[in-house]
């Protein structure tokens, strides 16, 4: 193999690895954001990490979260908890930095693996 195709293929793992680390921190932030959105339902223990999973197959059913915020809005106003879309935005945008330091902490600690 010529030097070029090994610096082809670390670019490749390289890449394939990003885009993992990406998915895990994206279904990490819809959970954590499925846990927030169950605390103010007044949900607790596997209730709550039942919605939570739930958040969690809205927004792996639509790339651009729209299902997850409708899902959040729709369920958060049939018990008159008033949260806009802007309330759950900003939240999504906040666990989303502590989504990505809580995998790449998991990564650097051995708890979790990324597949080449």
């Amino acid at each position: 193999m010529t030097a070029m195709e090994e610096r082809e293929k670390a670019f490749e793992a390289k890449y394939h690895l990003d885009e993992e680390m990406a998915f895990k921190a994206n279904v990490r932030r819809a959970k954590l954001l499925g846990l927030w959105a169950a605390a103010k339902l007044g949900l607790a223990d596997e209730a709550a990490l039942a919605y939570a999973r739930s958040v969690v197959e809205a927004d792996l059913a639509d790339g651009h979260h729209g299902a997850l915020i409708s899902k959040l809005l729709g369920d958060l106003a049939v018990e008159g908890i008033p949260i806009d879309a802007e309330t759950i935005t900003h939240q999504m945008d906040r666990l989303a930095r502590e989504a990505q330091a809580q995998v790449v902490a998991e990564l650097v600690s051995g708890k979790q693996t990324l597949t080449a």
